[in-house]
């Protein structure tokens, strides 16, 4: 047997067998620091938050039906900020060209990086990748931002 055809059978054995809530406790936990991870279950699915370098990471999981989604996020600056105008075209400018998968967006009072999928046909390595995606580039881009643009 090739290590291909062995790392494909290994592939599919993890995506037959492993939930999506299993699969992100096992990012979290390559991922997370200072055994900062915590979780909180609901009715409404499942909620993680993690430090990551100088950022919190956040991963929602509503259920493991086709039409549940996988959010993942993380604030990098509070509003109110200096130059608002300055600060949206740079949003912008990276969303086209540094972002990948993810990118950036406003909740609420926050500049935020996200991703968000259904669940539907989610592979173990999506997950990862998504969760991979955002804290990095929270964490790469968070203190650049708060420098150029932070409390007005």
């Amino acid at each position: 047997m090739s290590d291909r055809e062995l790392e494909t059978m290994t592939d599919e054995f993890i995506e037959r067998t492993s939930s999506h809530k299993e699969v992100i406790e096992t990012v979290i936990s390559s991922l997370e620091q200072n055994n900062s991870a915590m979780v909180v279950h609901t009715d409404s699915g499942y909620l993680w938050k993690f430090q990551y370098g100088s950022v919190e990471v956040f991963v929602q999981l509503t259920g493991e039906s086709d039409e549940d989604l996988l959010t993942v996020w993380s604030p990098v600056l509070k509003f109110p900020i200096r130059d608002e105008a300055g600060l949206m075209r740079k949003l912008l400018e990276m969303n086209w060209s540094e972002t990948l998968e993810t990118r950036f967006g406003i909740s609420g009072d926050r500049v935020v990086v996200l991703s968000q999928r259904a669940v539907a046909d989610l592979s173990p390595e999506e997950i990862s990748r998504a969760i991979t995606l955002v804290a990095t580039i929270a964490d790469d881009n968070d203190e650049s931002l708060k420098e150029a643009f932070g409390a007005a």
